[in-house]
Order: C-alpha cells, then structure tokens, then sequence
C-alpha cells in the first residue's frame, strides 16, 4: 500500500469521526447460546459452569488449609498470661475467619457463575448485581494489617 493511499484512509476516517466496531459473523460454536444484551456475542454454557466448579475447588482447598490451620494451633490454649501467645491466639482467630470468609465467597461465586451457566441469570445487569453483592457482603479491610484495636 502507498503512502498516500494510506495517509488517504486516515483522513477519510478522521472526517467520518470515530467508528464502532461491530462483529457480524461470530462463527457459531455447539453449545454456545447468543445474548440480547451483548448484540449476539456467544456465550458458551460449558464455560460458566466449568468456572463455577473450578471455584468450588478452590472452596475445598481453603477448607483444607483452615483445617490444616486448626490442627496447628492445637494445644496452644489462650496463652495463660504470655503476651506472644495471646498474640498468636488474636492473629489464629483473624486468619480463621478470614478463611472462613475466603471459602464463603468462593461459594457465593460458585454459586453466580453457575447461574449465568445455567441461564438463570440472563442480563449482564443482573450478573453485575450479584457480583457487586458478593464484592459488599465479603470486603476486605481497607488497609494492610486490618484494623487496628487502639494499640
């Protein structure tokens, strides 16, 4: 291509002002289903749900990190009047709800992605609500090293 041609087609594009993108021929995959609200872009059944399960396992292997958690802290007690124990105890019950929570989410999250799967949820409105749902139920802290305890 020439130079000017080129220089031709960036000022006819520039005259037009800005362009949409439309795709009109998505070649159509077994299984995958068009949306409305995505002005037929496919969406594939198959891959919502694997997502989902895939989540559900990482449920499992936080479950079996917090057990794996609670068995080391066996034994450890309250700490008796040992101030590095008593730490440790505050910062095991921090860790264990904060794994808890991880596992809960991760659920939660399951639990959506299976949806949409499943075609339940049909609007990119309404995935958006739950995940914004999930996103407010399981917020992190806002700061590293959480919040402090007026220490």
């Amino acid at each position: 291509m020439a130079w000017d041609e080129w220089e031709q087609i960036k000022a006819g594009v520039a005259d037009r002002g800005a362009t949409d993108m439309q795709i009109n021929h998505v070649p159509v995959e077994l299984g995958a289903t068009a949306s409305t609200v995505t002005g037929g872009l496919k969406s594939s059944k198959k891959a919502w749900l694997t997502a989902g399960e895939r989540v559900g396992s990482l449920r499992k292997k936080v479950g079996t990190a917090l057990a794996e958690l609670e068995d080391g802290q066996a034994g450890v007690g309250s700490g008796g009047g040992c101030l590095s124990a008593v730490a440790q105890a505050e910062l095991y019950a921090s860790w264990k709800r904060y794994a808890e929570n991880v596992g809960k989410r991760c659920a939660s999250l399951q639990g959506v992605l299976s949806q949409v799967g499943h075609d339940q949820l049909k609007t990119d409105e309404a995935v958006k609500t739950e995940m914004d749902r999930i996103k407010r139920k399981y917020a992190d802290t806002d700061t590293i090293g959480g919040q402090a305890k007026g220490r």
